[in-house]
């Protein structure tokens, strides 16, 4: 059988069936237009080994003396004893070709009663998509315990960086040396989880931001969940994960299938710049992606509209709930320039706190005798949307939906709690409705529904502040099976109102994958707003999420979550390089102040469309108490002089052990275009500029412009002034 042989953006993969089964021999760089013959490749047989050479298979099993962690872990229940057919020997029964840049892979034993098709396609921009579909073509139920996708790495990846993080410290990043065993990171919180591991990635020694050889793995799942490095002892590797599914979720009926979430891998031999833009490219090629255009992302009538200036109320007046007050907060908001407001948290039947009245979504008739109308009128008459924060997953005790259905509340008992049934500890005074129980996911469709028709609204804000522990539907664990049921719902709204954006929120950055953001339109990287905070959140986001689809908001001179204060030049040019908002009483912000706000909304509106369409650039830089980060136009930079090339901005995390940071390269430009770099902010003349740098005497450039070549800029760089901490200065750069 002749190999499979796809590629793409640099990018390929090589299929053989020497073995009988499908081996991926080489996932990475492109190999060009042709391939030798593979016999080149057969693998030696070792001393104290099986007699053959083992395969590293698309399916990796034991029947092949695979000594590893494998793909796919069951057994057959035969007249209700359970054990059987637990070593299945899969080999490969079909290869089908889907165009030159997908192929679905058929492995079957028919004596086991186990069939797997495997799809994968290589997208256009590098980005490989993988999932399998395993059915029982037996006579009696097979339990399925693990099915995984996994795909090997070179043998010189030898470091691991993945991330991790807390509520509010969301997607920071460890590194370690790939060791022999396996390491795993673990999702039980029936979320993705704040402390999820966002990418997983193995490269080369020291691999950077620009530099090295990386291959990385994102498992699109916002349920239970395991992602791993393999290393088995003659020294290959493999990366990969699963769903992780609880006692006996799955269990296939004959004729039943099961499909993995999709794994999404990138490689690439610029760093890790080079996933981003695998991703990013993966993105922004979906038809449904909130900017399906370059003439949409550039801002352009008539092709889409760019990411609007968004206030959420939560910050500003949390419970607080008063027509009067919301008006005024409109007010200033439309005068800001803002195009969207957000009405957060209580708005509904009995929510005073954060105690009572999750699950009733009727607007609170004692708050609003008048409905939402009021607002909305207002909020729309002064050129905004409206949108609304729903938590469309989460019950209090206190609230008559509970009241009238105890038995909705998921938990590990058959009976409900009125019962005598337990109930999982309460979170943040919340339960799990349970989606399973169709009767209970009609109630929360029908009732979203109802808000979206009786209503002028443009944005749900949707959150799900608490994990799913003890999640169980009829006394069985349930996960898997809510997951999917919070997907449909998430698609049955989408389709019955197209033209509403949802946002993902989950006690802020907790469920971020691609799963959910298949169906959503951005995410909210952390309930923190502390600009320093955000400065890793965000960057550690935007490696897979492109900035369009994170919200990053302004907060208040005090952050409300760390109580550290920032200017507000700081805070802006941090919430600049996402989608951009505001999260703050802005009635309070008047003066010079208020003319600075205006100014960073008028910034992002003319970069917006660069910002939201462009390559994502990270520098690498020796001093690492300074990040150099921005964005350069797409597909090589803009040809008319004046145009806009790229934004960068330089920002200083804490003080420096130097007196200046001397030159600082910009990479990522054109080598032979000429440049202007300037500075937009602070300016010669702006109130923060004394206080921002620490010199007494700036750079020759810097109040004047610098031109060079796109080569020079990244190879010799610019002298920088030295920055106080936690201040930033953003640069633009044209073409000359």
């Amino acid at each position: 059988m002749d190999p499979v042989y796809l590629r793409s953006a640099s990018t390929s993969l090589v299929i053989s069936f020497d073995s009988g089964e499908a081996e991926i021999i080489h996932w990475g760089a492109d190999l060009g237009d042709s391939l030798p013959d593979l016999a080149i490749l057969g693998a030696p047989v070792t001393n104290s080994a099986v007699d053959a050479p083992v395969p590293a298979g698309l399916l990796p099993q034991a029947s092949s003396s695979w000594r590893g962690r494998p793909a796919l872990r069951g057994h057959r229940i035969a007249d209700g004893v359970p054990g059987y057919d637990f070593s299945a020997r899969l080999r490969v029964a079909d290869v089908t070709p889907d165009g030159d840049d997908a192929v679905v892979i058929t492995h079957a034993d028919a004596d086991a009663g186990i069939r797997v098709s495997s799809a994968l396609t290589l997208h256009d921009g590098g980005l490989l998509e993988l999932r399998h579909t395993v059915t029982n073509t037996g006579t009696s139920p097979y339990q399925l315990d693990e099915l995984a996708t996994v795909l090997p790495v070179a043998p010189d990846a030898v470091e691991l960086l993945d991330l991790t993080g807390r509520w509010c410290r969301e997607r920071h990043p460890q590194r370690r040396a790939i060791a022999q065993g396996t390491w795993v990171r673990t999702g039980r919180h029936g979320r993705t989880g704040h402390d999820s591991s966002l990418l997983f990635a193995a490269g080369t020694a020291g691999f950077g931001n620009r530099h090295g050889k990386v291959w990385a793995t994102h498992l699109a799942w916002s349920g239970n969940h395991e992602q791993f490095a393999d290393t088995i002892g003659d020294g290959r590797t493999m990366i990969g994960g699963s769903e992780l599914l609880g006692p006996a979720e799955v269990i296939l009926a004959p004729g039943g299938s099961y499909t993995t979430p999709a794994l999404f891998a990138a490689y690439s031999d610029r760093g890790l710049d080079g996933i981003s833009e695998s991703f990013y490219a993966w993105f922004r090629n979906r038809p449904h992606h909130v900017l399906p255009s370059a003439a949409a992302q550039a801002g352009l009538s008539g092709a889409g509209k760019p990411r609007p200036v968004v206030l959420n109320t939560w910050e500003a007046v949390y419970f607080d709930h008063n027509l009067t007050t919301l008006i005024e907060l409109a007010d200033s908001a439309a005068e800001l320039g803002v195009e969207r407001f957000v009405l957060d948290d209580g708005w509904f039947r009995g929510r005073r706190d954060d105690a009572a009245g999750l699950g009733d979504w009727y607007v609170d008739e004692t708050l609003w005798p008048a409905g939402l109308t009021p607002l909305i009128d207002a909020v729309t008459s002064r050129g905004m949307e409206f949108g609304l924060w729903v938590e469309p997953e989460m019950v209090n005790l206190d609230s008559d939906v509970v009241r009238a259905h105890p038995e909705w509340i998921v938990g590990p008992s058959v009976q409900s709690y009125k019962d005598g049934g337990r109930l999982p500890l309460e979170w943040r005074h919340q339960h799990v409705i349970d989606l399973v129980n169709p009767d209970a996911w009609q109630y929360i469709y029908d009732r979203v529904d109802a808000l979206l028709s009786g209503n002028n609204i443009s944005y749900l804000k949707w959150d799900q502040n608490r994990d799913l522990l003890e999640h169980g539907h009829a006394g069985r664990a349930s996960v898997h099976e809510q997951t999917l049921a919070a997907y449909r719902l998430f698609d049955a709204l989408k389709a019955a109102h197209p033209g509403v954006e949802i946002e993902s929120c989950s006690s802020g950055g907790a469920r971020v994958d691609l799963g959910i953001l298949e169906r959503t339109d951005r995410i909210w990287a952390s309930d923190c707003n502390d600009a320093l905070e955000r400065q890793t959140i965000q960057r550690w986001t935007g490696l897979v999420v492109p900035p369009e689809l994170v919200g990053g908001h302004v907060g208040p001179t005090s952050s409300h979550t760390t109580a550290r204060t920032h200017d507000l030049s700081f805070r802006a040019l941090t919430a600049l390089f996402g989608h951009f908002g505001m999260e703050w009483d802005v009635r309070q912000v008047q003066g010079a102040e208020r003319e600075e706000l205006k100014r960073f909304v008028g910034l992002y509106k003319e970069h917006r469309g660069l910002i939201h369409s462009g390559r994502m650039v990270r520098a690498d830089l020796a001093d690492e108490s300074l990040m150099l980060h921005g964005v350069v136009a797409a597909v090589g930079g803009p040809a008319m002089p004046g145009s806009t090339a790229a934004l960068f901005t330089l920002v200083s995390t804490r003080t420096s052990p130097a007196e200046q940071p001397g030159r600082i390269a910009i990479p990522g430009l054109a080598a032979d275009a000429a440049y202007r770099v300037e500075a937009v902010f602070p300016a010669p003349g702006d109130a923060d500029y004394a206080h921002t740098f620490t010199q007494v005497q700036p750079p020759a450039w810097l109040e004047s412009g610098a031109t060079a070549s796109g080569r020079f800029l990244a190879e010799v760089g610019l002298p920088m002034p030295g920055l106080n901490p936690e201040h930033a200065l953003l640069l633009k750069v044209t073409a000359a």
